[in-house]
């Protein structure tokens, strides 16, 4: 189920719906530089989306490999700040099997590894890969928002995928060691932007709902915050958290 979801993806209502994530917080690059060894500084970043890790890494390495299977997503992220630099080279395909060239000194991976045929995908990075690489998974989003548990319930009733679990981290099941959480940043988003930011994801896009379920969503989760907004926009902290560990 979640293979077939990943297919949302593709969608340019999707690649669009990104621009209103939340950003990573500076300090994620910070650290992940800091964990490149190897010469040169290439970067590989699996399920690059429009490329909200590869477009600010590109600033600080010396070359990012921003590989996506779907094409809108790639589209997007060409057009946004960074997207052209000359040492961002965007690979339309799966991990897996697409042309890559290496070795790469850092493999990054921003809430995407649990699209992919994880083991594929380590043996793969295993033959293109730096001798000290690091696989680094990175997850950012909200930190304990006041209605986190009414937005959960939303969640739950409109979601595609049977087991939404809203604890699962692909880095424990990767077994990474390396830990690290970013310094809270202040977040200010209108509730409208707010609502359109789930459906860039798999489970909430609105090409998976029918429009009177899409708009059933929208009420549900403005009714959900609506009592934390001031002025229509609602006050968050970001927060990222990083998982790291050589790859084998």
């Amino acid at each position: 189920m979640g293979f077939e979801l990943a297919g949302t993806f593709a969608h340019p209502g999707v690649a669009d719906a990104y621009r209103h994530r939340p950003p990573y917080p500076d300090e994620v690059f910070a650290r992940l530089e800091g964990l490149i060894v190897d010469r040169p500084r290439d970067v590989l970043d699996l399920g690059a989306g429009e490329g909200a890790l590869s477009r600010p890494l590109a600033a600080r390495v010396d070359h990012v490999d921003a590989v996506d299977v779907s094409a809108a997503m790639v589209a997007a992220g060409q057009d946004r700040p960074g997207g052209r630099r000359a040492n961002l080279r965007w690979v339309v395909g799966a991990v897996e099997d697409c042309a890559l060239r290496g070795p790469y000194a850092l493999v990054t991976a921003g809430a995407s590894l649990h699209w992919m045929a994880t083991d594929r995908v380590l043996a793969r990075l295993a033959g293109v890969s730096s001798a000290n690489a690091v696989l680094a998974v990175v997850e950012h989003g909200p930190r304990e928002v006041p209605w986190g548990d009414r937005l959960v319930e939303v969640i739950r009733r409109h979601s595609r995928s049977p087991g939404f679990d809203p604890g699962y981290r692909v880095a424990d099941e990767l077994g990474l060691t390396g830990r690290a959480e970013t310094a809270p940043v202040p977040f200010r988003q209108s509730i409208a932007d707010y609502i359109e930011h789930f459906h860039s994801t798999a489970s909430l896009a609105r090409e998976l709902m029918p429009a009177a379920e899409a708009a059933a969503f929208d009420r549900a989760v403005a009714a959900a915050v609506q009592p934390w907004a001031v002025d229509g926009v609602l006050r968050m902290e970001v927060v990222a958290s990083i998982a790291w560990g050589q790859i084998p």
